[in-house]
């Protein structure tokens, strides 16, 4: 016996597994963006390793063409390697006259001045690197500032430890 197209139970039926069919699609539609996300960030894990790896080669580039004239074969290859580089994202940072920023740069040195009204990068011993958001090298910088502020934290006088009393 065939039933109606109006029939209660087939109807619902027809619901329950429609219902069902959009819930597996929309398991199906998430478990696809996370492996799209998950694939995402391995690679960009993956580039920043390897261009983390590679900025040695660009610092040995550098120190060569301060200490002798850059033959036009070297400029070729260096001039590959960063337009190379950059197209992996790639940026590098830190110029004299940066205002200091701990987040991206490291002090190795710091100076007083009475003309300095904020910290400032004073001189670069070598450029920092970042690929997107993520840092891969702080700025190695001098820095000038001025007299210690209250009012500015990252010049708040670190306590010195305790020293005993004289004898």
């Amino acid at each position: 016996m065939l039933r109606h197209k109006h029939d209660p139970a087939l109807r619902r039926l027809l619901e329950e597994r429609t219902a069902e069919l959009q819930r597996v699609k929309a398991e199906y539609d998430n478990y696809r963006k996370q492996v799209r996300r998950d694939r995402m960030a391995v690679r960009e894990i993956a580039v920043a390793n390897v261009l983390r790896a590679l900025l040695p080669v660009l610092d040995a580039v550098d120190r060569t063409g301060e200490r002798e004239p850059v033959t036009p074969g070297l400029k070729d290859i260096t001039d590959a390697l960063r337009t190379q580089l950059g197209a992996l994202g790639l940026e590098s940072f830190g110029e004299q006259g940066d205002a200091f920023d701990p987040t991206f740069h490291d002090a190795v040195a710091h100076h007083v001045s009475s003309y300095a009204d904020r910290l400032t990068c004073a001189r670069i011993f070598s450029v920092g690197y970042r690929v997107g958001d993520l840092l891969l090298r702080p700025a190695q910088v001098e820095v000038v500032g001025p007299l210690r502020s209250k009012r500015d934290p990252r010049l708040a006088r670190r306590p010195s430890p305790a020293l005993p009393p004289p004898a």
